[in-house]
């Protein structure tokens, strides 16, 4: 590591055979992937996959030369925050501390309204026949920490920082002015409960409504199927670019394998969003890389290729592979739909609604961010964990009315300031004709 660099802040380059096939990227990517604080001493919106910048009071400012604008409606869409890893080892077991994952200090309530207020707790006997497969502990799969809920917190009371405190745009924290929607995603609830409790601590004494779709067609995971999506990322996928990093790779896949008993399995085969994840997960809470009962581990300079492969690979399917757009249009569509219809709500005044708050998954940010054109200046990155994209609409003393889109705290080049019209034309342009016919090869 660089000389004067904390621990916590991991500089890397990508393997040059990543950029071969004429693909071009960044070869050098910067991030914090231990710790949910970034360091004074390096920019405040520093890309931390433990927790994303967001917008807050003291980073950030009104639309410069656009003075006596009036904000007048949000929509905001985040990524859960920190969670345990969503995929697990052949033996996992054996690959943890022997205290596993604790989650004790984070109660899960789930009860039908009107009957007993009960919470549950995640039990893992020590004498269960498939122990191995799971750590020891009290935490599930996937399930957000009380170090994740932490984060969620601050970033309500960030995020009310300067939509409240600041801008005077929300009065209190009521749900006839916000609209709360998740996924069927458990920990996308608790977030949810979180930011609210943030944004205003008296928000725990009531029910508060939170909407999802149902799983089978959720356009904001998404959930809905999309076999012609499908067959178009196999076919960009069954190409060199893509082939080729991973057969150059095969140094550091045989390494995982061998140290992870993941030989063999496809799904940690076909890429790597698995090692990412289970990587992550455990360098975010504090925990050690993965070794195993041989003594063989998983080194730092492992992890940081890791990272950077997956990086490159949501760019890829995201963002830079030929027919990446008419992927994402198709898995997203419905999403762009979704928000484009709010809009056309807010211009018709039959919202009723001041701000629509969705809370997502890393592909929800991705596909947002892709079809909203970021990726055109530079790859995209892996969304954080707490990533947030704001739209903004605003109306001018003129009575003219245009959208900011901030991305992690900051505003995006080329959506600073843009005709809502024009905005909505962008939502709209993203989402393909006859989509359900489409996905589903009907036309």
């Amino acid at each position: 590591m660089p000389f004067g660099l904390p621990s916590n802040f991991a500089i890397f380059s990508l393997p040059a055979a990543i950029v071969s096939n004429g693909f071009s990227i960044n070869k050098t990517v910067t991030g914090i992937y231990n710790s949910s604080t970034t360091p004074a001493s390096f920019p405040w919106n520093t890309y931390n996959y433990c927790n994303a910048a967001h917008v807050n009071a003291e980073h950030y400012f009104e639309p410069t030369g656009n003075e006596g604008a009036e904000l007048l409606y949000l929509n905001v869409v985040i990524r859960h925050h920190k969670r345990t890893p969503d995929n697990l080892y052949p033996d996992e077991n054996e690959l943890n501390t022997a205290s596993g994952w604790n989650c004790e200090s984070l109660h899960q309530q789930s009860y039908g309204g009107g009957t007993a207020p009960v919470f549950h707790e995640t039990l893992i006997p020590s004498w269960h026949p498939y122990l191995s497969t799971i750590w020891n502990g009290t935490c599930d799969a996937g399930q957000l920490t009380r170090e994740g809920l932490d984060d969620a917190i601050l970033h309500g009371k960030d995020f009310w920082s300067v939509y409240h405190d600041r801008l005077n745009f929300l009065n209190t924290v009521n749900s006839e002015d916000i609209h709360i929607r998740t996924t069927t995603e458990v920990r996308t609830h608790q977030v949810a409960s979180a930011l609210l409790f943030g944004m205003d601590s008296a928000t725990s004494s009531s029910p508060w409504p939170v909407y999802t779709q149902p799983e089978s067609i959720d356009s904001l995971v998404p959930g809905y199927p999309c076999p012609t999506a499908d067959a178009v990322r196999d076919a960009y996928q069954s190409v060199p670019v893509w082939t080729d990093h991973l057969t150059q790779n095969m140094d550091l896949k045989a390494k995982l394998d061998a140290t992870l008993g993941t030989a063999g399995l496809d799904s940690w085969a076909a890429w790597y969003d698995h090692f990412f994840d289970t990587f992550t997960a455990r360098s975010c809470h504090g925990h050690s890389l993965p070794c195993n009962s041989s003594g063989a581990c998983i080194e730092q300079e492992d992890a940081q290729r890791v990272y950077a492969l997956g990086d490159w690979e949501y760019n890829y399917i995201w963002n830079a592979a030929e027919n990446a757009t008419w992927y994402t249009q198709l898995t997203f569509g419905v999403m762009f739909y979704e928000l484009a219809h709010n809009l056309k709500s807010f211009q018709s005044r039959s919202d009723p609604y001041k701000l629509r708050f969705y809370v997502g998954h890393d592909g929800s940010m991705i596909r947002l961010a892709s079809g909203l054109g970021f990726g055109k200046d530079g790859p995209l990155r892996w969304p954080a964990m707490g990533s947030e994209i704001v739209i903004e609409v605003w109306r001018t003393e003129t009575m003219r009315d245009f959208v900011r889109v901030i991305h992690e705290g900051t505003p995006v080049p080329r959506l600073e300031w843009v005709s809502l019209n024009d905005f909505i034309e962008i939502l709209e342009r993203q989402i393909p004709n006859n989509i359900y016919q489409t996905c589903m090869g009907a036309q």
